[in-house]
């Protein structure tokens, strides 16, 4: 039976993988900001009493490495850590109003993945069961799109810290797992106003992220239409990427109407 720690756990992606753990009998610990939200979710995974709820910030790296230390200490341990939590949003450099946003973007999806690994990793060196950490990417960090420049450089940073991490861990038999997704029917995706191709539903998506994880799979696109997108995105020349998506729609800012 996996024991199965998830930031961003509340809604979306986070709540997808949740759901698919508990479903086949893992203990979840569910961490999110939303308590309520968290509460509600519990409530409708099978065995509910055997589940953990950790109502935090996970970019208050004491909350998450209390959360942590209470995880391993009730379930004797971790075998997953997904650090799912994660946030989008428009920016454009010019603006200063959209410096903080930067500063948020990059702290929640880069920082709190650090913060999220680091109290586990100790415990999990020790163990003798199969253990992984796992990174949520994005295609958007396969290259820079425009007006998405601190989402873009935040995903690339998760996908170079993890491959920094696997090849650390790799000795001491704990895999390090990035899964970058494309585009998945979420409360953050619902707010782009542009095509979004190969959408695909949360539940499916958790599905082949476990399938991902329990093989130990390095790096995986999903769906894998993505994939494809995603090598042929890396093979272009400068030239000919720079032609393509110069006027590529632009996420919306926080400061624009609608935005998230």
């Amino acid at each position: 039976m996996n024991r199965v720690f998830i930031t961003g756990a509340s809604s979306g992606i986070g709540a997808a993988l949740a759901r698919e753990y508990a479903a086949r009998g893992a203990t979840v610990g569910l961490a999110a900001r939303r308590r309520d939200a968290l509460d509600e979710l519990r409530a409708q995974l099978p065995n509910p009493e055997r589940h953990l709820v950790y109502a935090l910030d996970v970019t208050d790296r004491a909350a998450l490495a209390a959360a942590a230390a209470d995880f391993i200490a009730r379930c004797g341990g971790a075998d997953i850590v997904i650090a799912c939590a994660g946030i989008s949003a428009g920016t454009l450099t010019e603006f200063t109003e959209d410096l903080p946003v930067f500063d948020a973007i990059i702290a929640t999806n880069v920082g709190a993945t650090v913060a999220t690994f680091a109290p586990f990793i100790a415990t999990m060196k020790a163990q003798t069961t199969p253990c992984r950490l796992v990174g949520i990417g994005s295609v958007a960090g396969v290259r820079g799109l425009p007006g998405a420049g601190a989402y873009s450089a935040s995903k690339a940073a998760v996908r170079v810290y993890c491959e920094s991490l696997r090849l650390e861990l790799k000795p001491h038999g704990v895999k390090v797992v990035t899964i970058a997704p494309g585009y998945i029917d979420t409360p953050m995706t619902r707010h782009n106003a542009y095509p979004m191709p190969f959408l695909m539903r949360p539940e499916r998506f958790a599905a082949r992220a476990v399938r991902t994880i329990d093989a130990g799979t390095s790096y995986r696109v999903i769906p894998w239409q993505m994939g494809v997108v995603a090598k042929l995105l890396r093979l272009l020349p400068d030239v000919v990427y720079d032609l393509a998506f110069v006027n590529a729609p632009h996420k919306a800012r926080k400061t624009d109407k609608g935005a998230s």
